[in-house]
């Protein structure tokens, strides 16, 4: 198989993976997480969210979490940027980079942050405007690429049409989610055929929900396609507030294991990787999801 050599896995679960758990986890604990992911290798953490904390509590504490964090070099420290003022506030918190997000969607769009596609990209280029005048990297993500809980199926030149729009706007990579989990390989494979007549395959992520079990497969299915840069939550946090039934992001355990079986470097420890997921894991009172960390963790018990 035609694999990448080297798979980024870009780090969620602190912000998409604990923004929809109802149980609040205090600055303090947000903070030891992110220092035991970095401490296991991982170079990318998506920290915070700098949202109304009307809508998303959770992210309330995000400008305390990133002034805590002990930075690591060579790691990079993300936000989530929806509008000015988020961006401003990212900014001053000390985030490394901001990202912006979109649907391949109408009703989700709508659903999710009240407005409608165009709508939505009109109201992120001040954001990369601004940070491209500050220097900031700009991440893009699209979410719904395979299926909408309102819309259902999703054209996959759809996912091309916004997937294009923000990388000419100036987002150096855009993830692709399948915020619902309904994908399967072949129409994961089939919109990232379309999509990748927009944007180049290595300009393009992949972030996976699991709710039918599908995720590590569409994430095999993607690698086949040459998309080295993956999304996936410690402990498989997460879940989607607007679909009913979505389960959270792939388990960065589970992602991390496939890899390493397939001989593909990913930089990061796995036992600390493990750490990570427990620590969290505990402190929501609750077993991972992950398959890999359980069935290591029963080991240890035995």
């Amino acid at each position: 198989m035609n694999f990448p050599k080297r798979v980024k896995i870009v780090e969620v679960g602190p912000r998409d993976g604990l923004q929809n758990e109802k149980q609040f986890i205090e600055a303090i604990d947000k903070i030891a997480l992110i220092d035991m992911l970095a401490d296991a290798g991982l170079d990318y953490v998506e920290s915070g969210s700098f949202v109304s904390p009307k809508w998303v509590p959770q992210m309330a504490t995000s400008s305390e979490v990133f002034k805590g964090v002990s930075r690591k070099d060579g790691v990079t420290y993300a936000a989530l940027t929806p509008n000015m003022k988020g961006f401003e506030a990212a900014v001053e918190s000390g985030a490394d980079e901001v990202a912006i997000f979109g649907a391949a969607s109408e009703a989700f769009s709508q659903k999710n942050i009240n407005c409608s596609i165009a709508e939505s990209l009109e109201r992120f280029e001040p954001v990369v405007a601004a940070a491209k005048e500050r220097s900031l990297k700009v991440r893009g993500y699209v979410s719904c690429v395979v299926g909408c809980p309102y819309d259902g199926f999703i054209a996959p030149e759809k996912v091309a049409e916004v997937a294009e729009q923000l990388y000419q706007m100036g987002c150096y990579e855009i993830s692709l989610g399948d915020t619902i989990g309904v994908g399967t390989p072949a129409s994961v494979q089939n919109m990232l055929t379309a999509v990748s007549t927009k944007v180049q395959v290595d300009k393009l992520a992949v972030h996976f929900h699991d709710t039918y079990g599908q995720a590590l497969a569409n994430i095999y299915a993607a690698l086949q396609m040459g998309v080295s840069v993956v999304d996936s939550a410690v402990a498989g946090l997460g879940g989607c507030p607007y679909a009913k039934g979505a389960s959270g992001n792939v388990a960065t355990e589970d992602v991390v294991y496939i890899l390493n079986g397939l001989g593909i470097e990913t930089g990061i420890d796995f036992n600390k990787l493990l750490d990570a997921g427990w620590f969290i894991s505990d402190k929501l009172g609750r077993a991972p999801v992950s398959k890999v960390s359980n069935a290591y963790r029963a080991q240890q018990t035995e």
